[in-house]
């Protein structure tokens, strides 16, 4: 399976369509009285991919996925739509969520139908 994104060094499953990756700057300060820019970037481009989803998951991808990103902070390679190459950052998880659908006869959740999360660059320069 093709993959777009890697976490602590393992290559997970490509996100379908609708991802969003943003880019954005932080500023130590605002608009003077006049509403004139008058802050400057602090530190560096921070980055988030938002809308992470996969559809159709089986149980073991998602947990690895989870397991993954469960130790808060990770190393995450993503594509780079500044340079439109490559970044690996220190990042940390959003909400993750499961829609399980079906269940083993033990009762546990076999295959998920979608599964979501965020990630967050920590913004360390």
């Amino acid at each position: 399976m093709a993959s777009s994104i890697q976490i602590n060094g393992v290559w997970i499953p490509s996100p379908v369509r609708g991802l969003k990756e943003i880019v954005s700057d932080a500023v130590n300060n605002g608009r003077n009285a006049q509403a004139e820019m008058i802050g400057e970037r602090v530190g560096r481009t921070n980055y988030k991919l938002e809308n992470l989803e996969w559809k159709g998951l089986w149980r073991d991808e998602w947990a690895q996925i989870l397991q993954l990103t469960s130790g808060f902070f990770f190393m995450a390679t993503i594509p780079d739509m500044v340079s439109g190459g490559w970044i690996t950052l220190k990042m940390y998880p959003g909400d993750r969520a499961g829609q399980p659908y079906w269940l083993e006869d033990d009762g546990n959740f076999k295959w998920y139908e979608s599964c979501t999360m965020n990630i967050i660059d920590c913004g360390i320069v």
